[in-house]
């Protein structure tokens, strides 16, 4: 990549008003509507006449133009919708122009949420919520049959911290993210502990843990688990924060937006794929080789979980990154030899790249945890990103989340039968 390459990472590169507009495929006025409408931002030049744009801005904002026109009903395209949040280009990702794997690295995950939903760091920031929430939380998710799993917990506990939550329907900025500070902690909270004795302190990682494994937690662990929550925050308009988007659009408040994307996660093609691939990596550790495994998936006409995605050409970075780090944990090494088992056998006949279901399998099975971990952590991590993209919809027209129908039935009118 040279160093004037008009993307994420080279912010100090600026563009004159006609580089802009020619990078845009527009004139030169109509950059200066781009900025009154708040979609540039400009610079006046020192001791000079008129403005400069920063490069990697003006590209961001030509490809969600080449999007848009692609996703016009005309063009038969996918519909897009304008977001500041989450950009996914050339393999690799962003959180408001900040690689998301460089800084889920670096921060852990209440400070990746708080970058994601303000656009400003906020160092030692914790997420703690009121006992009344918790309590409520608690008591459905108790009330539950034991075989509920995760997202219906989840699910449940969002309801009852919305009932115990009378100032719900503040949709200002401020009061949404006052309430994404309390949701995120009271959601973790209401899930069983799986370790007794167990004391909710510090990060929402490690409140976490107790909830998904008997094993003692160490640093270099809870480092995975932690950067796993900031890798998965966000990832542009998945299927679950598409549903956000809509109940936002309608003014639902942001337990509700919440609730709509848990109703989507569950989904075997969406959070619950992790479970999939835990439980194919269960079965390579169990037999030693991924051919048989790999083979029978195929006859029954299953797609092989954990590998490849729509969004990336080679390897999830998410998954790099997880992976990463898994190797220095002696514990994940049978799992990580049995992930690169399937890719490696997989790689024969389809060249498809290792995803960050597969990582989160070797998570989930390499600490003991039960196979539907994964879509847990998962969840919990996807809350803030959906809380952004409904602070997003919240600023836009009302009910604009409103596709057409086309009518392909019989035609009326016909009589009655």
């Amino acid at each position: 990549m040279r160093d004037d390459d008009p993307r994420p990472g080279f912010p100090d590169r600026r563009l004159s008003t006609k580089e802009a507009a020619e990078l845009l495929g527009v004139k030169p006025e109509t950059v200066y509507a781009y900025v009154s409408r708040g979609q540039l931002s400009s610079r006046r030049t020192p001791g000079g006449r008129g403005s400069t744009f920063e490069a990697a801005e003006v590209e961001a904002l030509a490809r969600r133009n080449r999007r848009d026109a692609a996703g016009s009903p005309a063009s038969g395209g996918e519909p897009s919708v304008r977001t500041r949040l989450t950009l996914i280009d050339e393999d690799r990702y962003y959180y408001r122009g900040v690689d998301a794997t460089e800084l889920a690295a670096r921060h852990p995950y209440e400070e990746v949420a708080e970058w994601l939903w303000t656009g400003r760091m906020r160092p030692g920031t914790a997420f703690t919520a009121p006992a009344a929430s918790v309590e409520a939380a608690r008591r459905a998710v108790d009330a539950l049959p034991e075989h509920s799993g995760p997202t219906d917990r989840l699910r449940v506990a969002a309801v009852a911290a919305a009932v115990a939550d009378p100032l719900r329907f503040d949709l200002a900025e401020e009061a949404v993210l006052g309430t994404a500070r309390i949701l995120i902690p009271t959601l973790v909270a209401a899930l069983p502990r799986r370790r007794s004795g167990h004391r909710d302190e510090g990060s929402l990682a490690r409140r976490l843990w107790a909830r998904l494994t008997v094993r003692p937690v160490d640093e270099a662990k809870l480092r995975v688990l932690d950067t796993a929550l900031g890798l998965l925050v966000d990832h542009d308009l998945a299927a679950s924060t598409l549903a956000v988007r809509v109940a936002a659009s309608a003014r639902a408040h942001p337990y509700a937006a919440v609730s709509a994307g848990l109703g989507v996660i569950e989904g075997p093609l969406h959070g619950a794929a992790s479970g999939l691939a835990h439980r194919l990596l269960d079965e390579v550790l169990d037999l030693g080789d991924a051919g048989p495994v790999i083979a029978q998936e195929l006859r029954a006409g299953r797609r092989v979980p954990g590998l490849g995605h729509r969004l990336y050409a080679g390897e999830d970075p998410r998954a790099r990154a997880l992976f990463t780090l898994l190797e220095e944990i002696p514990d994940a090494a049978p799992a990580l030899a049995a992930a690169r088992d399937v890719v490696a056998t997989t790689a024969r006949h389809a060249p498809l790249h290792a995803n960050v279901d597969l990582a989160l399998g070797v998570l989930t099975a390499s600490f003991g945890m039960e196979p539907a971990a994964g879509e847990t952590i998962f969840a919990v991590a996807r809350t803030a990103g959906w809380i952004a993209h409904a602070l997003e919809e919240y600023g836009e027209r009302p009910l604009r989340m409103r596709p057409s129908g086309h009518y392909v039935g019989q035609k009326p009118p016909r009589r009655l039968p």
